[in-house]
Order: structure tokens, then sequence, then C-alpha cells
């Protein structure tokens, strides 16, 4: 919100559950207020009973890059899911659409085996993203069964297919928050704790009632299976918010990983993000700006 006020910016969603507009709290979306002081793009914009798929959020990223673009606006990306910016910089493997038919099978097959068993089934498809994807990732091994059926043609192998841009004559620029582990930990403990004292158990209660497949992307969201689980009262609150905590850490661990194998070269700050960082921000981006293309 920073830089999106000194360099007339708009604030882009690219977080894989912020793009859900039930659980604000619990996803940690921007607030009202916040929403208020900067314009902010694609946040709560979707149905938790919708999968977004990359190839779905960057069409809309790109229609809204396009739009700070017509407006000479900052398109600012904001968010982890590492995917999401991995597709928008990169583009896209050209994957042939999936008819909903076998997309439906997909899903049917996946409740009917779990986790493991189709883990199985998507090995005889494709070894590589088998082994790859853990068994909890039903997401992923939803889509490499279903591109792969389709197709007659490993899922893993589209993905090595020269990639197809989405945007011409872009550059991105990248930061990258890596505080030390020890104060991030920390930080996750602390803003779940808060969640909870401020209206995430009420969202959970709002939520659960809509009815939403447990397999959908949202169901799945960091604090939701935990949080649930507790209002159903099938688990002690303290031991819901524990183990919250713990998979919040976990996920922030792969996180930070993929931060540093990705994005070699983006500008690095190793600590939480404080208005000290101000002017090495500021001055970052306006090089940048200032650049030409080489």
């Amino acid at each position: 919100m920073d830089v999106a006020e000194r360099f007339s910016g708009n604030v882009i969603n690219a977080d894989s559950m912020q793009v859900y507009k039930e659980l604000r709290i619990v996803t940690a979306r921007p607030s009202v207020e916040d929403e208020k002081r900067v314009p902010h793009k694609l946040f709560g914009v979707l149905s938790g009973d919708e999968v977004c798929s990359a190839g779905q959020w960057c069409e809309m990223a790109v229609a809204e890059i396009q739009v700070c673009f017509d407006q000479d606006r900052l398109p600012i990306l904001v968010g982890g899911t590492g995917m999401y910016l991995k597709s928008l910089v990169e583009g896209l493997s050209p994957i042939p659409d999936v008819d909903d038919e076998i997309r439906e099978q997909a899903r049917d097959l996946h409740a009917e085996l779990g986790g493991e068993a189709f883990r199985d089934e998507v090995a005889k498809l494709d070894p590589i993203s088998a082994e790859k994807l853990p068994a909890g990732d039903t997401q992923r091994l939803i889509r490499a069964w279903e591109v792969s059926t389709a197709t007659g043609r490993a899922f893993s192998d589209w993905q090595n297919e020269p990639r197809v841009p989405l945007l011409e004559n872009v550059r991105f620029a990248h930061i990258a928050l890596i505080p030390p582990r020890e104060k991030l930990y920390a930080g996750i403990d602390q803003r779940f704790e808060w969640m909870v004292d401020h209206g995430a158990l009420d969202e959970i209660r709002a939520l659960l009632p809509l009815g939403i497949d447990p397999a959908k992307p949202l169901m799945k969201a960091l604090g939701v299976p935990e949080l649930a689980a507790y209002v159903r009262g099938e688990m002690e609150l303290d031991a819901a918010v524990s183990k919250a905590q713990q998979v919040s850490r976990n996920y922030a661990k792969r996180q930070l990983t993929w931060l540093r194998s990705q994005l070699p070269h983006a500008h690095i700050l190793n600590a939480q993000y404080s208005k000290s960082f101000y002017e090495e921000i500021f001055s970052f981006v306006h090089q940048f700006l200032l650049t030409p293309e080489a």
C-alpha cells in the first residue's frame, strides 16, 4: 500500500486463497479500510465453491494489469502463490482444454479412492507427476489425471513444453520479504491467535452450512480444517489453534524455499516490512521504472 500510494499503483492479489470471498479474516485479506486507502483488485472475487486455476488467475491478472497500463498506474502484484506468479511471469504451458465430463470423472474418482490410491492411479498415467506430488495435493493430482486422461499424454510432458507468453514487452521487478525464521514463525503464531480473537470462528461457522465440497481449495486453506474441526466439536480449541499454527509455519517454510530458488534475482529484505524500509524499497522501484529495457 505504501508503494501504491507513492507510485500511483493498484494492488493486485496473487494469493490463491484471497481470491475467495467467504473468508476475509482466515485468509488475511486486506481490510475494508485498506481497500479504501488504495485500489485493491482480485480480492474476494470468486465463490468458495469454485476452483481457481493458475490459468484462470492469470487471465484475470492480465486484464487488471492492462487496466493499470491504460490508466497509467503501476501494477503491484502481492502474494505468495508461486504457481500463479511463475505462470504470469514465464507464461503458461500449452495444455489443451479438458472437457467438463473428464473433470467430473477426476473429482469423482478422487472422492471414491482417497488421496493415496488416487495418486497410484495418476502414477499409471504420469509417474513423474505422481512422484513429485504428495497425496494431499488434491488439486494438482486431479489436474495431472484429467490432463493425462484427456490428451493421452502425461501432464508432466505438457509442462515441459515451451511456455506461451501472456504479456508482451512487460518487465517484472521482484521484491521478496524473507524475515529471520524465528521472527517469522512467532509472527505467524501471533497472527493466527489474533484472527481467532477477531472473528475467524464466526467465519467458519458461516462457511460450513454452505456445504462446499471439502475437496475444494478454500476448504483446505490454512486454518480452515482445524477451526472447522473445533466448530464441529471434533477438537479442542487450543489443539486446533496449535495444529493450524504448525501447518502455517510448515507452509511458510516451503514459501521461503520457493522464493530463494525461483526468484534468485529478487531484491531481498531479510526482515519483516516496516516503515524503516520505505526509502530502500521506493528507491528500488523508482530505479526500475527509470531503467529502460535491456
